[in-house]
């Protein structure tokens, strides 16, 4: 899932966990329809871990955190779970953390729906996914709205409050004027703090949403390769899973390109660059070395001609020979001879089956900036094993692979 997008749910109970290099604590909120706790009870967390129709789950350490919704249990009036989580240390941000909210069928497990929210930093606390009643329906959206003061900022937006001043909530205008944020507890073996204070909730207004990020591909939910090739926008994620089943196989990712206004060559490299789970460089292949991870990426290092206007260079990655340290991909071009973007015409990518020379992803860039450096697309391993494509289209200067290692980990 995208940021905003929504999927109806195809079971009545649904556990959504979720998952991260370190551990976090998982909590579920539930709202009435002015997008507030009526009470305490409303508030499911490690301290109190069963409500109406919601429950909380612990992994020990081993496993995510989760929360488990039954929508044929929950009370009249409730009309809406949150799913929150933040790091189980003190003061630790998101920066460097890929969490991954995975939503699956409570009864036989199976996956619905994976979600990473893009890009945070300084964000201690977040609002991950939300179950939602519309129209009779009960559905999933994606969220991933981050708040720089912890859990008490989420709390504080839907009408808990406690003893002492804390920090308004951001990036969302604060409805109660006092909060405090709850103790965390140490790591395992936990020992609870005690059970924040609930009040009453105010008098009812309209609730605090994030603004609306861009409309996802056509077809609610998970975009993925179920009807054919994708055509994706920037910004836009597919799933590379096809009839329910994650694609492991190896793929080209085509990068092509053609001088703007009949100019001179211009030479541009294709690269792309391995991360680990904390953001951390582990390899780049590009043109001075064509073969990285034991042979998983391998770099083409000739220009081919492919479907369309032709290949300029093609990077095969094995995705089922990916180490697992390896957790994202980012794919970059350069011009290493200093010309500009605005003199490119016609940038793409594309990724096509290896086995069958099918064509399964495209996205073509357009609105060229006069800078050196672009990152195309990234590919990032979700928690239940899929990868996951994004079109990234940003645009940095930078003439060599070596320049792009750093603002590729921010696009992660």
């Amino acid at each position: 899932m995208t940021p905003g997008s929504n999927i109806p749910l195809s079971a009545a109970r649904v556990a959504v966990d979720v998952a991260a290099p370190v551990r976090l604590d998982v909590s579920g909120l539930l709202l009435t329809a002015d997008g507030k706790v009526r009470s305490d009870d409303d508030f499911i967390f490690y301290n109190q871990p069963a409500g109406a129709g919601v429950t909380y789950r612990s992994g020990g350490g081993a496993a995510p955190d989760a929360i488990i919704v039954d929508t044929t249990a929950l009370p009249p009036g409730i009309e809406k779970i949150v799913v929150t989580a933040s790091p189980d240390a003190a003061g630790q941000t998101f920066q460097g953390i890929e969490p991954t909210a995975t939503l699956r069928n409570a009864d036989d497990g199976s996956v619905l729906a994976t979600f990473t929210p893009p890009q945070l930093g300084t964000e201690t606390a977040l609002v991950v996914v939300e179950i939602y009643l519309r129209n009779g329906q009960w559905k999933a959206r994606a969220v991933g709205q981050g708040y720089a003061n912890g859990l008490a900022g989420i709390a504080t937006d839907f009408g808990v409050t406690v003893d002492e001043p804390a920090a308004p909530a951001q990036p969302v205008a604060p409805p109660a004027p006092t909060v405090q944020p709850p103790v965390t507890p140490p790591a395992p073996p936990l020992t609870t703090p005690p059970a924040p204070t609930l009040a009453t909730p105010p008098a009812p207004s309209a609730p605090a949403a994030p603004p609306a990020p861009p409309a996802p591909a056509p077809g609610a939910g998970k975009i993925n390769l179920d009807k054919g090739r994708v055509s994706l926008q920037k910004n836009q994620t597919v799933s590379l899973v096809k009839g329910g089943r994650p694609l492991l196989s190896q793929v080209k990712m085509g990068l092509g390109w053609e001088p703007a206004f009949r100019g001179a060559d211009i030479d541009l490299d294709a690269s792309v660059i391995a991360y680990g789970p904390q953001r951390n460089h582990v390899d780049s292949c590009y043109f001075g070395k064509l073969t990285i991870l034991n042979g998983a990426v391998k770099h083409s290092g000739d220009n081919l001609t492919g479907e369309g206007g032709g290949d300029d260079e093609v990077i095969v990655v094995d995705l089922g020979r990916l180490p697992q340290e390896v957790t994202g991909l980012v794919f970059t071009v350069n011009s290493f001879s200093g010309q500009k973007f605005t003199e490119v015409a016609k940038a793409y990518c594309r990724l096509v089956d290896a086995a069958t020379d099918q064509e399964l992803v495209r996205f073509d860039l357009t609105n060229a900036e006069p800078q050196t450096g672009v990152m195309m697309a990234k590919l990032i391993r979700q928690f239940s094993g899929e990868w996951e494509m994004t079109a990234i289209g940003d645009f940095v200067k930078a003439r060599t692979v070596r320049n792009m290692v750093k603002p590729a980990a921010q696009a992660l």
